[in-house]
C-alpha cells in the first residue's frame, strides 16, 4: 500500500511535467509525420494551430460544421426513353473510351488509369508513385474492413515477395465478415444520421444487421435499394424497414432521402417553391413523394413495448372513396408535450426555440409544429402552444399525396399522381402501396438510369479515393459538372454491366493506380487542383477509429457487440456501451465533404485524457505496450514495434532519432514509451486514413 501511495504521490508531483514533456513529444513527432507522409493540413485542422506554448495541439477527428443548404437536383435520363428536356449528366466532351471487356475488373481498372493519366497529362500533372506496401495495407483494410491491421500483418505483408500481393489481400478482405460489418455500418450512418424521428436508433442494429447480411451475400445493388423502399413488417425483424421507419413514414421525407442517397441529387427544396437554382419544379418533388403517402407506422398490436412498431400499408377501400381501416400512426410530437416541453428547454425560460433544437432529430419537425401554431416568424414554441395546437388530422394517412396550397393551407390541396422526376414515368392511378413502391424501385434501379449506377460508384470512388467526381457525393444532377466524367462514365457502364456486384466494383477501384497513390500535399495556391494525381487522406469514421483504438490496445471486445438483440440501439449513438457512447462523440454523417468537417474540443480532450487508453498505455502490466518493451529490451527496436502497432508502418529515420532521444532525456523507459505511445495515437495520421 505504501508503495502504491508513493507511485500516487509521484505521479501527481510529476503530473505537469508529464504533460509538458508529451506536448513537446506530440509536437516533435507530428511534424515529423506531416514531413514523412506528406499528410495535407487543412487551415482549420487542429494541427496546424499552436498552443501558448508553441507545440502543436493534437488534431481531433472531424465532425460536421452543420448542415449546408441543400441543392435540389434534376435528375437523370437514359439515351433512350428520357424525356427531350435534359436531365441526364452533363454530355462527355473528352476522349473516347478504350475499348475494354466491361466484365473484365483488371482491364478496366486499367482503363480508367489511363484515361486518369491522360487527363493529368494534359494538364501538366505529374501523379503521385504508388504508395509503400505499408501504407497500401493500412488504406485497404480500413477501406474494406474498418480496422487497422495487426503488426503480424505488416510484417509478413512487406516479406511477401509475391507481385499479386495486393490483389490478393483484396479478395481476402472481401471475403472477410469484417467487410460486411463495415460497409453495413457506412450506409447505417448514411441512413440514420438524417433521421427525422427521433426513435431511429431503436432499429439501427437490426438494420446493421440485415445489411451486413446481404453484403456477405453480395447481394446486387438494386436489389438491396428495392428491399428498402418496399420493406414492411415489424421493424424489429425486419431491418430492411430502416429507412422508412427514420422518417416516421412521411411520404415527403421518404421521398428526399430516396432521391438524395441513391441517386445523389437533393430535390428536397423543391418541397415549398421551385427551386431558385436549379431546374426541379415544386410538382416534381410532389410528384415523388406521391409514390409513398399510404406508407403506416404505427406501434405492433397487442404488444407491451413501447418500441415495437410495424410498417405497414393503408389503403382505401375498393370503391375507391372514404378512408381504409388503418391504425394512427405513431410517433405524434404531440402526445406527450410536457415530456417534449421538458426535453427542449435547456435554459428553462418557458420556451423552445430554434437554437435549442438546432440539430436535433425534433428540428424538422419544430419547423412543422411552428407552421401549425402561426409562430414561423417568432421562432418559440411554449407549453401552452404545445398543448392548445390542433391534433394532427385524424384523415392522415390519405390513400393519396396532396400538394398543400401555400395560400390556402388550411385546403386539401391539389392531388398529386405518382410520377418519376427523372424520366417522366409515372405508376397507373391507385394502385395499392407496395405495387406504387414497387412501381418505383423499377424505374429508379433501372439500367438505362445513369444517376443510380453513378451515384454509388462517385460514393465508393469518394470513400477509398478520398474525392469524388462530384463533391459532395450527394450532390449531383445535370446541372453540376462532374470531374473526370468520362472515367466516371466507364466505371459506371461496368458496374450495370456486373449486375450491381458491390465486391466487383470494390476490387476495381482498389486494383487501380489511381486508389494505389501516396498522398501527397496540396497547394494552397492553387485554387482548382487536379484531382486523383495523388491520395487524399480522409478522417475515419467513428466506427473505424474505434476499431482501430481497441485493436492496437488489445480490447478488441470491449464493444461486446453490445446488442444484437431485437429493439436495441445496437452498437449506435443512444447505445450504453463503448462504442455506442464513441459513435456520439465521434460520428458524423459519410455524405458530408471532409471540406465541410472540423475537429472539436470534446474529441481531442478524450484522446488526451480518456482513462481507459491512458491505462492501457501503461508499460507495466498486461498491455500491449508492456509486452513490447518486455520482449524488446533494445530501444530503438521497442520504438520500431510501437510504430508498427499504432501507425501499421515502421518508422522514419528522424522520427526515430526522436523518440530515441525522448525516451533518453525521461530517464525513465517505461515513462517515456508511455508518451511515445500516447503520442502516436493523438496524432493525425492515427486519426486519418492515409
Amino acid at each position: 500500500m505504501a508503495r502504491t501511495q508513493m507511485q500516487h504521490a509521484r505521479e501527481a508531483r510529476n503530473c505537469g511535467a508529464i504533460r509538458a514533456a508529451r506536448a513537446w513529444l506530440a509536437a516533435a513527432v507530428a511534424l515529423v509525420l506531416c514531413v514523412a507522409t506528406g499528410f495535407a493540413q487543412d487551415d482549420n485542422s487542429a494541427d496546424s494551430k499552436m498552443d501558448d506554448s508553441g507545440a502543436k495541439s493534437t488534431s481531433a477527428p472531424e465532425t460536421p460544421k452543420g448542415p449546408k443548404a441543400a441543392d435540389a437536383e434534376k435528375t437523370s435520363k437514359s439515351e433512350k426513353s428520357w424525356p427531350s428536356e435534359s436531365s441526364a449528366p452533363k454530355p462527355t466532351t473528352h476522349r473516347p473510351r478504350p475499348n475494354v471487356n466491361l466484365n473484365d475488373s483488371a482491364a478496366v481498372a486499367a482503363a480508367v488509369d489511363k484515361m486518369i493519366l491522360q487527363n493529368l497529362t494534359e494538364s501538366g500533372t505529374q501523379p503521385a508513385p504508388r504508395t509503400s506496401d505499408e501504407d497500401f495495407l493500412r488504406r485497404i483494410h480500413f477501406d474494406l474492413a474498418g480496422t487497422v491491421p495487426s503488426a503480424r500483418e505488416v510484417t509478413l505483408f512487406g516479406l511477401e515477395p509475391d507481385p499479386q500481393k495486393r490483389e490478393k489481400v483484396i479478395d481476402r478482405l472481401l471475403a472477410s465478415e469484417d467487410y460486411a460489418h463495415n460497409w453495413a455500418e457506412y450506409w447505417r450512418d448514411v441512413i440514420f444520421l438524417r433521421a427525422t424521428d427521433m426513435r431511429a436508433r431503436i432499429v439501427e442494429g437490426t438494420f446493421e444487421k440485415w445489411m451486413s447480411e446481404q453484403i456477405r451475400e453480395n447481394r446486387g445493388w438494386d436489389k438491396i435499394v428495392t428491399s428498402l423502399l418496399t420493406a414492411s413488417g415489424p421493424i424489429n425483424e425486419h431491418g430492411e424497414t430502416g429507412l422508412i421507419f427514420a422518417h416516421n413514414g412521411q411520404a415527403d421525407e421518404i421521398a428526399a432521402e430516396t432521391s438524395r442517397i441513391f441517386l445523389g441529387i437533393q430535390i428536397q427544396c423543391a418541397n415549398c417553391h421551385d427551386h431558385p437554382s436549379d431546374k426541379w419544379k415544386r410538382q416534381q418533388f410532389h410528384q415523388l413523394a406521391a409514390f409513398f403517402p399510404r406508407i403506416v407506422v404505427r406501434r405492433m398490436k397487442g404488444s407491451a413495448d413501447p418500441r415495437e412498431f410495424e410498417v405497414t400499408s393503408f389503403e382505401a377501400p375498393a370503391a375507391g372513396r372514404g378512408k381504409g381501416k388503418a391504425a394512427k400512426p405513431a410517433g405524434d410530437p404531440l402526445e406527450h408535450p410536457e415530456r417534449l416541453f421538458a426535453r427542449f428547454d435547456r435554459n428553462h425560460d418557458g420556451k423552445i426555440t430554434r437554437a435549442e433544437v438546432k440539430n436535433t432529430r425534433f428540428e424538422k419537425q419544430f419547423e412543422k409544429l411552428l407552421g401549425r401554431a402561426g409562430k414561423t416568424k417568432e421562432g418559440f414554441l411554449t407549453l401552452k402552444d404545445l398543448k392548445e395546437l390542433p391534433a394532427p388530422d385524424p384523415n392522415r394517412p390519405m390513400a393519396e399525396h396532396y400538394m398543400p396550397d401555400l395560400k390556402n393551407p388550411s385546403s386539401m390541396g391539389t392531388k398529386m399522381e405518382p410520377i418519376f422526376f427523372v424520366n417522366g414515368k409515372r405508376a397507373r392511378s391507385g394502385l395499392p402501396d407496395e405495387e406504387r413502391r414497387h412501381a418505383l424501385a423499377k424505374y429508379l434501379t433501372a439500367d438505362a438510369d445513369p444517376w443510380f449506377s453513378r451515384a454509388y460508384v462517385n460514393r465508393i470512388w469518394n470513400e477509398m479515393v478520398g474525392e469524388g467526381f462530384y463533391m459532395p457525393v450527394d450532390d449531383m444532377g445535370p446541372q453540376r459538372q462532374a470531374r473526370m466524367p468520362e472515367v466516371l462514365d466507364l466505371l459506371a457502364d461496368a458496374w450495370v454491366a456486373n449486375k450491381y456486384d458491390m465486391q466487383w466494383l470494390f476490387r476495381t477501384v482498389a486494383r487501380t493506380e489511381a486508389y494505389q497513390r501516396e498522398i501527397r500535399p496540396k497547394d494552397p495556391s492553387v485554387e482548382s487542383p487536379p484531382v486523383f494525381a495523388a491520395s487524399t487522406p480522409k478522417r475515419l469514421r467513428a466506427d473505424q477509429l474505434f476499431n482501430a483504438i481497441t485493436k492496437v490496445l488489445g480490447i478488441e471486445g470491449a464493444d461486446a457487440k453490445e446488442s444484437e438483440a431485437p429493439g436495441k440501439a445496437g452498437k449506435r449513438p443512444g447505445g450504453r456501451g463503448p462504442r455506442g457512447q464513441f459513435a456520439f462523440l465521434f460520428g458524423y454523417d459519410p455524405s458530408t465533404s471532409q471540406d465541410d468537417l472540423t475537429g472539436n474540443v470534446p474529441q481531442a480532450l478524450f484522446m488526451m485524457n480518456s482513462r481507459l487508453i491512458n491505462n492501457l498505455i501503461h508499460a507495466q502490466g498486461k498491455t500491449r505496450l508492456a509486452t513490447i518493451l518486455e520482449k524488446y529490451p533494445d530501444n530503438k527496436d521497442a520504438v520500431r514495434e510501437v510504430y508498427v502497432l499504432t501507425l501499421a508502418r515502421e518508422p522514419s529515420d528522424k522520427e526515430e532519432k526522436i523518440c530515441l532521444n525522448y525516451v533518453k532525456d525521461v530517464g525513465n523507459r517505461h515513462e517515456g514509451f508511455e508518451d511515445v505511445m500516447w503520442s502516436l495515437m493523438n496524432s493525425s495520421e492515427f486519426l486519418s486514413k492515409r
